[in-house]
């Protein structure tokens, strides 16, 4: 059976990843002189505390080899293909860890996937990987099909500020002024595999109305859309949210997904946004 494995941008549960096996790759938060392995030594609420109070801003750093490393060692002795999905190398380095340590394996099936995505939809197209893999599907179909898949992702997302981003270098510094002087929120993209503005808006509500236009003009039908909402110390409003577009697309429930330190550190608390598939 194929194997797959991922990181802590996926946002994958707990629960799912224990229940398909799946290794989960910790990216690397460093607040000061202190560094922290995602999800391992830090959760999200410390995290959330640190960053509020911290006076410098934490900074990431994708998995080193040696963890790839340290999963190849116990897998490629079964001698079935391995999958690793991973976001963007655009915005994270983890993609290039992945095939670094995938060369001290030169007899091994190691397939490394840049999905130029991250967060929610790469949660999902994980964890259909590991259902497909668990049903008996190939490694080649597995991957031609999470390809197809990120082709078609699309995430829309919001901040409170763009001070985060600006300062993170994933913005120019003149759009984070515009923001807090005129009170403009934009709303944001993954293009490109990078972070991107799309629109703005005047107001926060009127931002939210456009998330679920954006929504109903674009997502898949019929369930193959994959809708799911992430938030990152704005809970209520993604709650409402999900229950507002779980009536726009149908879909008995729009899981929400609280977005890891590695994202958050450089969005910000206050992010909130859709993650979902386009139609054909």
């Amino acid at each position: 059976m194929v194997k797959i494995i991922t990181d802590t941008t996926s946002c994958l549960s707990p629960q799912i990843a224990q229940k398909y096996h799946i290794p989960v790759i910790p990216q690397i938060i460093n607040i000061g002189e202190e560094s922290f392995y995602e999800g391992v030594d830090i959760d999200i609420d410390e995290f959330m505390r640190r960053l509020k109070s911290s006076p410098t801003l934490p900074k990431t750093a994708a998995p080193p080899p040696e963890l790839f490393v340290e999963e190849f060692h116990r897998l490629t002795p079964l001698g079935e293909p391995i999958v690793c999905i991973h976001p963007s190398a655009e915005v994270s380095g983890t993609v290039r860890s992945a095939l670094v340590a995938a060369q001290s394996f030169p007899g091994a099936d190691i397939r490394v996937i840049d999905t130029r995505v991250v967060a929610s939809p790469l949660g999902t197209m994980v964890q259909l990987a590991a259902e497909w893999a668990e049903a008996g599907i190939d490694a080649d179909t597995i991957v031609a099909r999470v390809e197809d898949m990120a082709r078609k992702c699309r995430v829309y997302f919001m901040v409170d500020t763009l001070e985060y981003l600006a300062r993170g270098g994933r913005i120019g510094g003149a759009s984070a002024l515009l923001g807090s002087v005129l009170q403009i929120k934009p709303i944001l993209r993954l293009h490109n595999g990078k972070v991107d503005q799309f629109e703005r808006e005047r107001t926060h509500k009127r931002a939210v109305a456009r998330l679920k236009d954006i929504v109903r003009e674009q997502i898949a039908p019929d369930g193959a859309g994959y809708l799911t909402v992430l938030e990152a110390g704005a809970r209520p409003q993604a709650d409402q949210l999900a229950r507002d577009l779980s009536q726009i697309v149908k879909q008995p429930q729009v899981t929400v997904y609280d977005m890891p330190p590695a994202i958050v550190t450089h969005g910000g608390p206050g992010i909130l946004g859709v993650g979902f598939f386009v139609k054909e």
